[in-house]
């Protein structure tokens, strides 16, 4: 995790060779009302965040690409186990 100039929120690292491969399917609103916990810096080609709400958790991958962004989440799961991930994924031990 690192910042770079003038960004203010991370940087994912590079994908390690041994990375984890998270399933990012259609965002299915499982979850009525979440919040935005964490994310990484908007000046990159694709941001992700942390989503909590209901005692559960998820991520989020928005790729923004041509004017169009196209957003694809985890599947809900604990808050703990959400925050594991997430740290894997801004190490880039997941991806």
């Amino acid at each position: 995790m690192t910042l770079v100039g003038e960004c203010l929120s991370p940087h994912v690292t590079m994908a390690q060779r041994d990375h984890i491969r998270l399933e990012w399917r259609m965002p299915y609103r499982v979850l009525e009302r979440t919040r935005q916990v964490a994310w990484t810096c908007f000046c990159r080609a694709s941001v992700y965040e942390l989503c909590e709400g209901g005692g559960q958790a998820f991520l989020r991958r928005t790729v923004q690409l041509d004017g169009k962004p196209t957003a694809h989440e985890t599947s809900p799961c604990s808050i703990s186990e959400a925050r594991v991930i997430w740290t894997a994924l801004l190490s880039g031990r997941a991806r």
